[in-house]
């Protein structure tokens, strides 16, 4: 049972996958701090667009 502990603890193969994982979570939460940040300002632009395709005023 120990000998099996010790295997488990040092065995690495797992660990790529983790690192893997913990830099789509880093890429995921910049994405969604820029959208929040620029959010409105795109909101924004859209409405501007729109209201110029349909000759409507804001």
């Amino acid at each position: 049972m120990l000998r099996m502990a010790k295997r488990l603890w040092n065995e690495e193969e797992g660990q790529g996958m983790v690192e893997y994982g913990l830099i789509i979570a880093l890429v995921a939460i910049v994405v969604i701090v820029a959208l929040t940040a620029v959010g409105d300002t795109v909101i924004a632009t859209f409405d501007e667009i729109v209201a110029g395709l349909t000759g409507q005023e804001l």
